[in-house]
This record gives structure tokens, C-alpha cells and sequence, in this order.
């Protein structure tokens, strides 16, 4: 059994920052892509931002320059630091990460159940 579990949600003014995290959790031999999305009411799902497990990273254009990606791979761990948040922001963020249960197979899409970042005054 995977578990992703994320924190770091809240309410934030307009300006501010908040620092999500995701750990992953259970029967794993390897993690490698981890990432967050994120949804917003009537909006399709959007990619945030993406991580490998060497460290490379990949943006939205929306988020550049205000969010920062990172991963702590001894720990199973995923970063989001948000700053300067603006309310179109506000979402719900969700964890991703691609993950090898068994040496010799197939990663895995696995999903967290996501966390609500309320941008607003």
C-alpha cells in the first residue's frame, strides 16, 4: 500500500507564503517524478511544478519565479515553497509522484488526496 500525505494548506493574504509538503509513505523501492497539481472550482487540473530524483525541475509559466520545488529523497518528501501567492492561486493542491513498488516494474501515477490553498484579503 502507497500513501502520499500532504500538509500546508491554509488561508493566506494576498503577498504571503505558504510551504506545502508531501510524504510518501508504505511499500516502495523507488520514487522518482514527484510534482504538484493543482484545481480550482470549474477549472481543469494544471500542473504546478515537477521534480526528478536528480533534482531537475519543471514549471508552469504562471508559478515562475514565485514557487519553488524541491524534494528530500532520503525522506520520500516533496516541497512547495509559495510566495508572493496571488488569488488565482487559490486551489486545490494535489501531490503526484511516480513510484516503483517492486525492482523490475513499472512505476506507478500515484495521487495525494490534496490540500486547499485559499488566497485571499
Amino acid at each position: 500500500q502507497v500513501r502520499l500525505v500532504e500538509s500546508g494548506g491554509g488561508l493566506v493574504q494576498p503577498g504571503g507564503s505558504l510551504r506545502l509538503s508531501c510524504v510518501v509513505s508504505g511499500s516502495i523501492f523507488s520514487v522518482f517524478r514527484m510534482g504538484y497539481y493543482r484545481q480550482a472550482p470549474g477549472k481543469q487540473r494544471e500542473l504546478v511544478a515537477t521534480v526528478t530524483s536528480g533534482g531537475s525541475t519543471n514549471y508552469a509559466d504562471s508559478v515562475k519565479g514565485r514557487f519553488t520545488i524541491s524534494r528530500d529523497n532520503a525522506k520520500n518528501t516533496v516541497y512547495l515553497q509559495m510566495n508572493n501567492l496571488k488569488p488565482e492561486d487559490t486551489a486545490v493542491y494535489l501531490c503526484n509522484a511516480d513510484i516503483q513498488q517492486r525492482f523490475g516494474t513499472r512505476p506507478d501515477d500515484y495521487w495525494g488526496q490534496g490540500t486547499q490553498v485559499t488566497v485571499s484579503s
